[in-house]
């Protein structure tokens, strides 16, 4: 298989993808940055619950 076939073959598969809209594509991205929000309060929260535990253990 030659190059200019790989790029034709590739097109033609590209052609059948089924693309997500707009709409979508927000929706998922919201959702993503919602969770990535959450997670890292969380790990925050959690960082300083275990300093402020380490100081009282070590003076």
């Amino acid at each position: 298989m030659n190059l200019i076939q790989y790029f034709r073959d590739s097109r033609a598969e590209l052609s059948r993808v089924s693309w997500p809209s707009r709409a979508q594509v927000l929706e998922g991205t919201q959702a993503v940055l919602i969770f990535v929000v959450a997670l890292t309060l969380i790990v925050y929260a959690m960082d300083v619950v275990f300093r402020n535990l380490i100081q009282l253990v070590l003076p």
